[in-house]
């Protein structure tokens, strides 16, 4: 980690620089890659680069803005479910990671203003989707952000070689 300040400041700037630095490395792992590149699943399992950043800019909206929130999802989410369950992760030839790193900064944005006006132990507001609180929010994207971002560096690393993003 470049800048740890953030670990001597309070428990809501550890947890926000946390997973911000997690963000970022996900998002480091598409930087120079082509579209096609990113489309790629070149591992033993189905995922691709593009399909992680998707999947995390779908899910970072869907936590902060619907879940803590309150505020409807574009998607209908969660009284519309899509098909197949994972289509987030799911890419064709319209998505590409200019869309798609654009759409997770938006996200990162809405979030961090959502965060920002709440107090860590408040309430979330759709306790019908799951009954929690800032701070799991907090945490659980944290752990999310960071198993993609595992995921994503090991194929940016079967893609080019690419290590240490």
């Amino acid at each position: 980690m470049a800048d740890t300040q953030f670990l001597h400041e309070s428990e809501r700037a550890a947890l926000t620089g946390f997973l911000g630095w997690q963000r970022e490395g996900l998002i480091r792992t598409v930087v120079g890659l082509t579209d096609a590149e990113a489309a790629t699943a070149p591992t033993a399992s189905t995922l691709s680069l593009l399909g992680l950043l998707k999947h995390a800019a779908t899910w970072e909206h869907r936590w902060f803005a619907v879940v803590m929130a309150g505020l409807p999802a574009a998607d209908g989410w969660p009284e519309v479910r899509p098909e197949p369950p994972d289509v987030d992760l799911i890419v064709d030839q319209t998505d590409t990671v200019q869309f798609w790193v654009g759409r997770y900064r938006e996200a990162i944005t809405e979030s961090d203003a959502i965060v920002a006006e709440r107090e860590l132990g408040s309430r979330c507001a759709r306790a019908d989707i799951i009954e929690c609180n800032v701070r799991y929010v907090m945490f659980h994207m944290i752990e999310e952000t960071a198993r993609h971002a595992g995921h994503a560096d090991i194929i940016r690393e079967s893609i080019d070689g690419a290590t240490g993003l």
